[in-house]
């Protein structure tokens, strides 16, 4: 049946994410490896976050925004894999169409925000490194926590008005069948195959907000480490040097991973290669991203290493002036 003809059709009130297949053994060993993955997350994630906000020196503009991604990723991993695990272990692959909705909307809302907040490290490590070395004296009124804040907060609000029009053009669809996603989440593509209305007016909102809410930041992000690589050459430090590199290094693997697995998804033409594989790539930005950011370049750094000592030591202290 076309779009658009299902008027007389029955609208389906649930949708079945047929997920990874239905093998008893591929799922238990599926479960285990999820959870893993989810607890190391949520433990990585939250460390960084009670780091950042306890130690004093870990109060600079760059940690800040770290400390951001971490508590982004904390809920963004806890949108999607609770209901994996769930399905996994019950066996259970419905979701109402509400809830596919709301899911969307609240995945939606973090994966754009997380698409502004990856590269704002890089730019304000780049622009620390600037104003640090080009003008010492304007440092400290220049790179200041209001700047942090609005970058921020500009993050967060662009995040929520991209996923709120787009989520109003969704509540908009019906869908009459048939309701199975082939997904383990619900996605934006997948919906829009599923829905009986007609398609054409969200299909390049869709290709549109795709392009401004990821190849933008994607280029913004490499335009820093043009700036970022500049910069760090102008330290005079050979530690320095490689303190920086490191950081660039560890930072360029999740955004090449993100970005570039998400665009595969939302904007590449899809053969019939691409299309077996985007359950693939979409478990490599819904899941593994937020597994690796936290420990590749964030619980790496020495400031990082050192709080967590710091810790540890009160820890210690306080243990022993208890008993």
């Amino acid at each position: 049946m076309e779009k658009g003809e299902g008027g007389n059709q029955m609208p389906v009130t649930e949708f079945i994410l047929l997920g990874f297949g239905n093998q008893p053994g591929l799922q238990i060993l599926l479960f285990l490896l999820f959870l893993v993955i989810y607890v190391v997350t949520l433990a990585g994630n939250l460390l960084v976050v009670a780091l950042v906000v306890a130690d004093l020196h870990l109060h600079t503009p760059m940690y800040f925004f770290l400390g951001n991604l971490s508590c982004l990723e904390t809920c963004y991993t806890s949108t999607i894999l609770p209901r994996v695990l769930a399905s996994l272990l019950t066996g259970d692959r419905t979701i109402s169409v509400e809830g596919c909705i709301t899911q969307l909307a609240v995945f939606g809302f973090l994966v754009t925000t997380e698409c502004y907040l990856l590269g704002l490290p890089l730019v304000v490590m780049s622009y620390d490194r600037y104003l640090a070395i080009c003008k010492p004296l304007h440092y400290g009124a220049l790179m200041n926590g209001r700047l942090c804040l609005q970058l921020a907060a500009g993050s967060w609000i662009s995040g929520f008005l991209a996923c709120t029009i787009l989520v109003c053009l969704m509540s908009e669809l019906i869908f009459c069948g048939p309701n199975e996603m082939d997904h383990f989440f619900c996605d934006l593509i997948p919906m829009v195959k599923l829905s009986c209305s007609n398609t054409s007016q969200i299909t390049p909102v869709i290709y549109t907000f795709s392009f401004l809410n990821l190849l933008l930041p994607f280029l913004s992000t490499l335009t820093s480490y043009v700036c970022v690589i500049s910069t760090i050459l102008r330290i005079p430090s050979t530690t320095g040097r490689q303190k920086a590199f490191s950081i660039c290094s560890s930072h360029l693997i999740v955004v090449t991973i993100f970005y570039g697995t998400i665009m595969i998804v939302y904007m590449v033409p899809k053969s019939s290669t691409l299309r077996a594989l985007n359950k693939v790539f979409s478990v490599c930005y819904t899941v593994l991203t937020p597994l690796a950011n936290p420990l590749i370049y964030r619980l790496r750094n020495r400031e990082v290493k050192e709080a967590l000592r710091n810790a540890v030591r009160r820890s210690v202290t306080l243990t022993k002036n208890l008993d």
